[in-house]
Order: C-alpha cells, then structure tokens, then sequence
C-alpha cells in the first residue's frame, strides 16, 4: 500500500503522519500542495497543523490549493482519504465532508489524551477494532467544535457517518473536551471512504508515546487494501 501525506505550508504533524504509517508497514511519499496528481497512491493523508497560518479560518485557504482537485478526484473514485485535526478542517472546507469546525468552546486551546468510544465498526478505517474497545489517543486543537443542523446530524447517525465520539474512561458518558455536537469526534462521509476526525490517531502508535490505540485505525486500512 502507498501513502500520500499532503504537506501544506503550516503543516506540523506531516513528519508524524508519515512516520505513523511507515512502522505500520505503508510506503509512504510526501506530496506538496502545488501537486497536481495522485495517481499511483492508495491512501491520502492530511495531516494537521496550521495550513496558511489559519489566518481567515482553519482550512479555508488550503482548501483551494492546486492538491485538493486531486484530493477530490482521489476521494469521488473511492479510494480512501484520512484527515486529522487540520486536515479534517480542510476536508470540510473542500465539501468532502458535512459540518463546521468552530472555536472550542471554552475558547482555549486543549492538548491531552481523549477517550474516543467507536461508533461504526464495520468500515475500512475501523474494521480492525475489537468489539468494546476504547481508544486512547491525544488531540491538540484550538478549533475542534464540531457543529452540523439537525437534519444533517440525524443523517450522519442513521447511515453510520459517526466514526467516534468522545467518552469517558469506561465508555459509560461524555467527557467533551470542545463542544462539539453530540460528542462527535470524526466523520465519515456518505460513501464510507473519508474519514476526517479532531484526535491524532498517528501521535498514538507506539507506546513510548503512551498509546498503541491509534493502530487499530491504521491497521484497518492496510487490512482492508
């Protein structure tokens, strides 16, 4: 399997990416923004950061950079796509997820460890974890409140477009840490091969870094390739 992780200017979690899926077995590439193509690649990777310094809106300019054409031909043909943290506010700044990424609510900036409760199981990006089973794993954002209209957020829950929400440490409550609505912690779109979500599955794949648990998602998608 070959990975492209796309390197904005403002990126900051790319090495960590590209890191990520390499000890998980990924050839992996950077790609620039200014790219133009994709072909050649299985998984695309955007990685988190402050893309453009984030001056107008997380996401907003780094959605019309040249690589995000390719990004959404890549995603419309199936293949999957992962955003994190920056990168899932991109992804729905491009339209290739529904919703709004706004300031946390308490308008502060939070980094720590989140327990994350899995909601659909059966996906490429989730098939590998075990029934019941938490994932511990860290975010680091400023703007993670994720907000959609009712409508949208009973579609998202009857189709099985809820990838995580967040939880307490048994998995019995909410513990949010931002806001967002309904716990939500990532998405997926309709299809089932975008997945954008808030935590930093790849800061959490070896244990030196407190958490093995981001590998389930990583080894779902190469199980699943």
């Amino acid at each position: 399997m070959k990975s492209a992780v796309i390197v904005f200017p403002g990126s900051n979690c790319d090495h960590d990416m590209f890191h990520a899926l390499q000890i998980m077995g990924s050839e992996v590439e950077y790609v620039w923004h200014k790219t133009h193509d994709l072909s050649g690649f299985d998984l695309v990777a955007l990685p988190g950061g402050f893309s453009y310094g984030d001056y107008l809106r997380c996401g907003a300019i780094a959605r019309f950079s040249p690589i995000m054409q390719a990004v959404t031909h890549f995603a419309k043909s199936g293949k999957p796509v992962l955003g994190v943290c920056n990168g899932f506010q991109i992804l729905v700044e491009a339209g290739l997820l529904p919703g709004a990424l706004l300031r946390n609510e308490n308008l502060r900036f939070v980094c720590k460890h989140v327990y994350l409760k899995p909601e659909n199981r059966q996906t490429r990006f989730t098939r590998a974890i075990p029934d019941g089973q938490l994932l511990r794993v860290p975010i680091a954002h400023g703007e993670g409140r994720y907000l959609v209209d009712g409508d949208t957020a009973a579609r998202l829950a009857d189709n099985g477009q809820i990838a995580f929400r967040y939880a307490n440490a048994d998995g019995t409550g909410s513990a949010n840490p931002n806001g967002s609505m309904d716990d939500i912690a990532g998405v997926f779109n309709a299809e089932g091969n975008v997945l954008g979500m808030m935590p930093h599955p790849e800061r959490a794949v070896e244990s030196l870094l407190g958490s093995e648990d981001g590998r389930y998602i990583f080894e779902s998608l190469l199980s699943s390739n």
